[in-house]
């Protein structure tokens, strides 16, 4: 028997740096019946998945309380309200212990810059630094003792050792003073030092959840379209309408949406109509008209009209919940670059702190006159200047803010891998129906020999009937456009009928052999198609109409012409991703000269028709082999071949059936302009991913040399640690800025 997996979303609590996500997904990683861990530091959010038999919330919980943190394993929707309650108190905590060591630090500042050889000044200093350091600070302390405990290093281990150090030793100057000075030393106090960096790390924290708190706003607005309430209609003679909690709505209610109101769970129009607003789904900014047999979806807004649905999708099986669950789980994922990142960030802390005192060895050997004081100096500011979280932030928040954007284009991005794969696409292949065109096929005509009806169908039935008849038990997209134009046609008895892939139908009737399909169906089964109907059918695939041949066993008796119009974004798409230096091919299982004429009207040079479904898949694979990135745009369902052989599969939907399980990327609308949009952002996103780490990286490999005195012996700098800390603090909030830009990327 298969073994059940669960992949959950668990908010986390108490993590301060990325050495602390790395702690903990590591713990995660190493529980029994775990298959994966991701720990994102940015959203405070941990993805498990894990067998059910061998593993359960309460035990992840359990490993990481024991690790000294906290996983959220309350019902999702309680987990999620207690984290968000949890993160608005930190901030609120964060700000006020900002601003009070902000106020004692000014002074301390002053008095060390103008004041600092009035006999009474190290004691003043003193006074007002303690509480800064063991109160405002001591966050720093508890978590680094918290470490300590469990044999880890963190963030607040290289605070907490800089600022105690250089408080404990400004201490011992103040009250033994005679020591060095019995030396021929002048005794030093750094208490504004201390002070100043938890000041600057308070603000550089405080300012860093503010901006992280952004990166998830568009999972916020999400949740936020799904109203509370709902009001459900009790039918009777007199029906009786009630407002319920959305979670009490279940399948086959029927809920009543007054004007204005927004839609609360998936279903289908039953009574009334109105304009809905789907842009939350599709990003289209068009009002939607909603009549009888119309498919509502949850978050939508309701115009001004009102109507009654019959409930299909209710709670986590709605589009709108979907969506939600797919962009928080790729807000999570892990870009490739990122293994290189946990790697450092894993070492990060104790590498930091061996620099440091090594730094300090060094100096007091080969500085034997000022070695000490020096030493200190620049062991304090390397434990202070040194930045795991810049690193942490770099990936985690250009994904979470990029994967979002998308979400709020229409664009569903299934992981950070996708991002990577689209940046470097350089082929598109588009298919034709529903793609480039509606998708909406419609019979234009039936065309019939000028000469006398064939009298091979029974005289008591017309061929149209019988044409009605074998179409209407096929599941083609054309059969459908075929159907609906026969209504009102009578329905006979057909046995033995075959759908032939790629080619057509075929059944019997009275005794008698009928085919339904493509002009490849004729030659394959030697039937004589007429010169007047060739020449016809000629005309109508050179003006794009698709072309449907309807014959007995060996005669055509009729073609029917099937036009589907191609979409209006379609050559300003095709238009645009050739721009994007993209190539761009269509494939089409319809006749060449039908293939020509969509093309043309699309700008596309490059197509292949006459493709059947493993066609399509080979051709890929050709390009593949050719050394291209392919991107494969389909309906998910009849190219679901050639979508799983491309290196990037775009699902085009409506709304109403998004392969969010299929594709890497789903465009919700119908628009082709959505697929250069998802490209683009891709190559900006993965671009802010890098430029963050290079900036995050340099950071470090500049500012902790510096930090230890390397430029001393050369230009006499010493690095003061008040500057170290505040640039410590300031790399991380620039790290987040840099990812925020990608909110107004347009």
């Amino acid at each position: 028997m298969q073994k059940k997996t669960i992949r959950k979303n668990f908010p986390v609590t108490g993590m301060g740096c990325a050495a602390c996500a790395a702690r903990v997904e590591k713990t995660l990683q190493n529980q029994p019946g775990v298959v994966s861990a991701a720990v994102n530091y940015a959203s405070a959010t941990a993805s498990v998945e894990y067998l059910s038999d061998q593993c359960s919330p309460e035990a992840l919980k359990k490993a990481v309380n024991d690790a000294g943190y906290d996983l959220c394993t309350e019902s999702e929707e309680e987990a999620e309200d207690e984290a968000e309650k949890e993160r608005y108190d930190k901030y609120k905590s964060l700000k006020r212990r900002t601003i009070w060591a902000a106020i004692l630090s000014v002074p301390l500042v002053v008095i060390g810059l103008f004041f600092p050889d009035v006999p009474s000044a190290p004691w003043i200093m003193w006074a007002l630094s303690t509480p800064v350091v063991f109160w405002l600070g001591r966050g720093f302390y508890t978590g680094a003792w918290k470490q300590l405990k469990h044999r880890t290093a963190n963030m607040d281990t290289l605070v907490a050792s800089s600022t105690g150090i250089a408080y404990l030793f400004s201490a011992f100057n103040t009250v033994f003073p005679e020591f060095w000075l019995s030396r021929g030393i002048v005794p030093h106090v750094y208490f504004e030092a201390s002070a100043v960096i938890i000041a600057f790390i308070l603000l550089g924290r405080l300012l860093e959840e503010r901006a992280k708190g952004r990166t998830s706003e568009s999972v916020r607005k999400l949740v936020g379209l799904q109203p509370k309430t709902v009001t459900v209609v009790i039918p009777g003679e007199k029906p009786v309408y009630r407002d319920v909690p959305v979670s009490a709505v279940r399948k086959g209610d029927v809920v009543a949406v007054r004007p204005g109101e927004r839609v609360a769970v998936d279903g289908i129009v039953i009574e009334g109509s109105s304009f809905v607003d789907e842009s939350m789904l599709s990003g289209e900014p068009v009002p939607v008209l909603k009549q009888a047999s119309a498919r509502v979806y949850a978050g939508t807004m309701n115009g001004k009209g009102s109507f009654t649905f019959r409930a299909e999708s209710v709670g986590k099986d709605t589009v709108l919940a979907k969506i939600i669950a797919m962009v928080q789980d790729a807000q999570g994922s892990k870009a490739p670059v990122q293994k290189l990142v946990d790697k450092v960030a894993a070492v990060f802390v104790p590498v930091i702190m061996g620099i440091s005192l090594l730094s300090f060895v060094l100096w007091v050997i080969l500085d034997p006159q000022n070695g000490l004081t020096h030493g200190l100096l620049a062991m304090v500011t390397v434990l202070v200047i040194a930045c795991p979280c810049a690193l942490g932030l770099a990936t985690p928040t250009a994904i979470m803010v990029g994967i979002g954007r998308g979400a709020e284009q229409g664009i569903l991005i299934k992981d950070a891998e996708s991002l990577e794969i689209a940046r470097k696409t350089d082929t598109v292949v588009l298919d034709k129906t529903g793609t480039l065109t509606e998708g909406r096929p419609q019979v234009a005509r039936l065309v019939f020999p000028k000469n006398e009806r064939s009298s091979r169908p029974s005289r008591a039935e017309k061929p149209e009937d019988i044409l009605y008849s074998l179409e209407r038990r096929s599941e083609h997209p054309l059969a459908e456009a075929v159907v609906k134009y026969l209504e009102g046609c009578r329905e006979v008895p057909v046995a033995g009928f075959e759908s032939i892939t790629g080619e057509g139908v075929r059944g019997e009737y009275a005794g008698e052999t009928y085919y339904a399909g493509s002009r490849k169906l004729m030659e394959r089964y030697g039937i004589a198609v007429g010169e007047e109907l060739s020449r016809e059918a000629g005309k109508l695939e050179k003006s794009a109409h698709t072309v449907i041949w309807f014959a007995d066993s060996t005669e055509a008796l009729c073609i029917a012409a099937v036009a589907d119009r191609i979409k209006e974004s379609s050559a300003m798409a095709v238009e645009t991703l050739q721009k994007m230096g993209i190539d761009v091919w269509m494939l089409t299982g319809d006749n060449e000269h039908t293939a020509a004429a969509v093309a043309a009207q699309a700008g596309i040079s490059h197509f292949r028709s006459g493709m059947l479904p493993q066609d399509k898949a080979a051709f890929v694979k050709s390009l593949q082999d050719e050394g291209h990135m392919v991107a494969m745009a389909g309906d998910g369902i009849n190219d679901s071949a050639a979508l799983a052989q491309a290196d990037l599969s775009i699902a085009m939907g409506n709304g109403s059936d998004i392969a969010i399980d299929v594709a890497r990327m789903t465009v919700i609308s119908s628009d082709l302009c959505k697929i250069p949009q998802a490209l683009d952002l891709s190559a900006r996103t993965v671009r802010t991913i890098r430029q963050n780490l290079f900036w995050a990286f340099i950071y470090n490999i500049i500012g902790v040399p510096v930090a230890a005195g390397v430029l001393y012996p050369v230009a006499g700098f010493l690095l003061n640690p008040m500057i170290a800390g505040a640039a410590m603090a300031f790399s991380s909030v620039s790290v987040v800025a840099n990812s925020l830009r990608l909110r107004k990327s347009k």
